[in-house]
């Protein structure tokens, strides 16, 4: 797929006709002057620029399994057939073989979502392995994503800058040095009157005398999907606002070209590099960007597209290294400006692993594998987590979302521990299944990777009705996993605030009573507001308890074998 800029090439031909003005005066001197000989000068080549970009790796140093690890690809019979893909060796590989194309003008790019949420191998060292991983691959830039954030806005600048983690110190190696690239954040204000960011906004990049910005922009979201303890203090803005605010700036710098590189985006139900009727967030921020802007790199959906909106190359590259979208852009080196950009999603093949990202990773592995293999438990069946967007006609209930907060009520119903006497888990914190057999500790942690304390606090029977109301945001809908002897009724179609009849919420088969005070436990997530969870601010007492992976732990170390929970305690009408 290719496109131009019009405007960009009106101005190119423009000064071309300029030139050849010039020449032709510059001839008629020659003739007057015979002893001199003309040599044209030549014309200005058009210079090329190659930008790799990916999304949403999520720490996945080892091939990520399941359909996280597959690209459905069309087959010959008209059908599909799933390509395995990702891994940080084969993603190093496929980078290089890429950069070879352009060797001097490529810039290698993420949006988003580099580190957090990520697989245990990464995850127990606080994701230091991928910065590192990212060093050798060439990673030229990160714009920070929402989970970038996970623990916190000290911990992500140490991610940049270096240092050994507060607590824990060093944990994969003796020292760490941080990240040889840059994150960008242009939207993420820690004064927004005097326009002070966390970090820089933009990387200005240089290319045979042509300047390239590429602007970093974090989920304006982040706020209601991350701790808010850890974004304290910053302000989120707008991401086409503050791309649209910048630019004059920009210009005032000489830059003509800007590439946006955004942890946001879209759907399309097509094959992986089609652009077949894009929809979501990514659609309305585009069109709302400045005309500027000649290309987006996006992610966080979690999906793949190859588009052109409202005159802007717009790319996502799935998740978890699986893609890499081959974006080239034509600079004009007169009016300094993208002339023309094409763009390909490629595949990260299993076929040949870069040897010293390999070695690296099967070493940080080797140091994981004893946590990771150690069985702690056993389950009769498989335990399913929650599936979001909830199906239709479904509850939103799970059998694992079940089992967690069993989990969290068991590790805080003893007076010390809280006196809890039920628990509510938010589904976004329950990442994957278990399957049926062994449970080993690799598979817990997958589960809940984000190390989120439980808190246990106090809130009225009238504060619980509130909570359940607001499983049901603007943003979408998203059903709390609750405990046993709690159950509850939702109506798919009633309006926002009355999606819960008050009469169907039960505890211990009796009806929750507005003006009776509860013990509920929730993590600390959910506890600061986290997901649109504002009443349990207005908790009381709270104490703060175990890590919610130490909890299921604990659980499934003292009921071996686990009985998958029965489905029941949610029921969905329309």
């Amino acid at each position: 797929m290719t496109h131009s800029h019009p405007a960009s090439s009106n101005a190119r031909r423009s000064s071309r006709a300029v030139k050849l003005l010039g020449a032709f005066a510059f001839g008629s001197l020659l003739i007057a002057y015979p002893g001199c000989d003309p040599k044209p000068t030549p014309e200005p080549q058009p210079i090329r620029v190659q930008v790799l970009a990916f999304n949403d790796f999520h720490g996945n140093l080892e091939a990520p399994t399941g359909s996280n690890g597959r690209v459905p690809t069309p087959a010959s019979d008209g059908g599909t057939v799933d390509v395995n893909a990702g891994g940080a060796a084969f993603l190093a590989h496929h980078l290089q073989k890429l950069r070879e194309e352009n060797p001097e003008n490529t810039v290698v790019v993420s949006a988003g979502d580099l580190i957090g949420a990520s697989p245990l191998v990464s995850g127990i060292f606080h994701d230091e392995p991928t910065i590192e991983v990212m060093n050798m691959m060439g990673l030229n830039i990160n714009s920070v994503g929402n989970h970038e954030f996970d623990e916190g806005a000290t911990e992500l600048l140490r991610m940049q800058n270096g240092g050994c983690h507060t607590v824990d110190g060093c944990v994969a190696s003796t020292s760490f040095a941080g990240a040889k690239f840059k994150f960008l954040s242009a939207n993420v204000f820690t004064d927004v009157a005097a326009r002070k960011t966390l970090l820089p906004a933009y990387d200005i990049r240089e290319f045979q005398g042509v300047k390239v910005a590429f602007i970093g922009m974090t989920l304006e979201g982040t706020p209601l999907i991350v701790s808010p303890s850890g974004v304290t203090g910053l302000t989120f803005q707008d991401e086409a606002d503050t791309v649209n605010a910048l630019v004059p700036e920009l210009k005032q710098q000489g830059v003509e070209a800007i590439v946006v590189v955004i942890h946001e985006g879209g759907a399309q139900p097509g094959r992986y590099d089609e652009c077949n009727g894009i929809s979501g967030p990514i659609k309305d921020i585009v069109e709302r960007l400045d005309d500027e802007v000649d290309v987006v790199a996006s992610g966080h959906t979690h999906q793949a597209y190859n588009c052109v909106i409202d005159g802007k190359r717009v790319t996502s590259a799935y998740s978890h290294g699986r893609l890499i979208t081959d974006i080239d852009l034509v600079l004009d080196p007169v009016s300094k400006d993208v002339v023309e950009t094409t763009a390909r999603n490629v595949i990260v093949t299993r076929d040949t692993a870069e040897p010293s990202v390999d070695t690296y990773v099967k070493d940080i592995v080797s140091k994981a594998a004893p946590q990771r293999d150690r069985i702690i438990g056993n389950t009769t069946g498989e335990l399913k987590a929650p599936v979001r967007p909830i199906p239709k006609g479904a509850s939103g209930e799970s059998t694992l979302g079940n089992l967690v907060a069993d989990a969290m009520l068991a590790a805080s119903s003893s007076a010390e521990m809280g006196g809890a006497v039920i628990a509510f888990q938010n589904p976004g914190g329950v990442r994957a299944d278990i399957n049926a057999g062994d449970i080993t500790f690799g598979e817990v942690f997958s589960v809940q990777p984000f190390a989120n304390n439980l808190v246990t606090l106090t809130i009225t029977g009238a504060q619980i009705d509130t909570l359940l109301e607001q499983q049901f945001q603007p943003s979408g809908t998203s059903i709390l996993q609750v405990s046993r002897g709690f159950s509850f009724t939702w109506s798919a179609s009633a309006p926002r605030g009355s999606k819960v009849n008050p009469e169907s919420i039960i505890f211990n088969g009796v009806t929750i009573d507005p003006a009776a005070s509860y013990r509920v436990t929730v993590n600390n997530f959910m506890a600061s507001g986290g997901d649109g969870y504002t009443v349990l601010t207005e908790g009381k007492d709270p104490l703060t308890g175990a890590i919610d992976v130490d909890a299921l732990d604990a659980y499934l170390r003292a009921n071996i074998p686990v009985t998958p929970p029965a489905l029941g305690r949610i029921t969905m009408i329309p």
